[in-house]
């Protein structure tokens, strides 16, 4: 009996420190993310601070709340900070060698956002890899595609690539290509597209709309067009001038070519 009860009172220290320990992870896993939450939301607020920003804090408080809260349940159980640090001094070799990839996002993630290559709400080009940006948090880049695939890219990999910004400058250039037959007016041409471009308000003046004769190619006599344009407006005013021009061609008698099959029998 007496056996029985020593193990008890072995065991119930114990036990009321992992009582303990859940609720301290509990406590700290949700205050954690409440206080991300309240970061992040006070940093958007602010007219004169990037959104970008209040990504990447949300995520350095998040983590730095959870660590603190690994620290409390670690000393519930009688390991105490000191002979952690000490723990972790002596196997920083060994540490740093298994994170280095989750350090080198860490670092990465502090020069994107020193640097801001691109900002929350840009699309951009990483390595081959295109979409509008989500989010940057300490460790990753979330990318969302525009058939709204969701892309996770770690930010040692984002910073260590080519990077393309669409959306850095507010203008883009336009450059479109249309051909036309050989026998077809080349100056009459030019000047519908001209006209076109002229007629849209999305299309600015300076730079003034350029069209030239760019090739003599192998049925087509290619017209080469350039217009300055918004960049928010690159897309829409691209499909717009496709489908005008071709149907002004077809109301001035100008022709598009295209490749012809021409079938040949054989007789004998």
């Amino acid at each position: 009996m007496e056996s029985a009860l020593d193990q008890v009172s072995v065991y119930t220290p114990l036990l009321i420190n992992a009582i303990k320990a859940v609720i301290v992870l509990v406590i700290g896993w949700f205050l954690a993310g409440f206080l991300s939450t309240l970061v992040k939301k006070r940093i958007v607020s602010h007219p004169r601070v990037d959104n970008t920003i209040g990504g990447f804090a949300a995520s350095i408080v998040r983590w730095l709340v959870l660590l603190v809260t690994l620290i409390a349940v670690l000393q519930l159980f009688g390991i105490q900070a000191t002979s952690l640090v000490a723990v972790l001094g002596a196997g920083t070799l060994a540490i740093g060698l298994a994170l280095q990839g989750t350090l080198s996002d860490i670092a990465a993630g502090v020069m994107l956002i020193i640097f801001r290559p691109y900002r929350i709400g840009q699309f951009v080009d990483i390595g081959g890899t295109s979409g509008t940006v989500k989010d940057l948090n300490i460790f990753v880049t979330e990318l969302v595609t525009p058939d709204n695939v969701q892309i996770i890219m770690p930010n040692g990999q984002a910073w260590g690539t080519v990077l393309t910004n669409y959306s850095a400058h507010p203008t883009r250039r336009l450059d479109l290509t249309f051909g036309i037959d050989y026998d077809d007016d080349a100056d009459k041409a030019i000047q519908i597209i001209l006209d076109v471009a002229n007629a849209d308000g999305r299309i600015h003046n300076e730079p003034e709309p350029w069209v030239r004769v760019t090739n003599l190619g192998d049925s087509s006599v290619d017209l080469g067009v350039r217009l300055w344009c918004d960049a928010a407006d690159y897309w829409e005013l691209k499909f717009h001038m496709l489908k005008s021009v071709k149907e002004a061609f077809d109301a001035g008698g100008i022709s598009i070519p295209y490749p012809h099959t021409v079938e040949v029998r054989k007789t004998g």
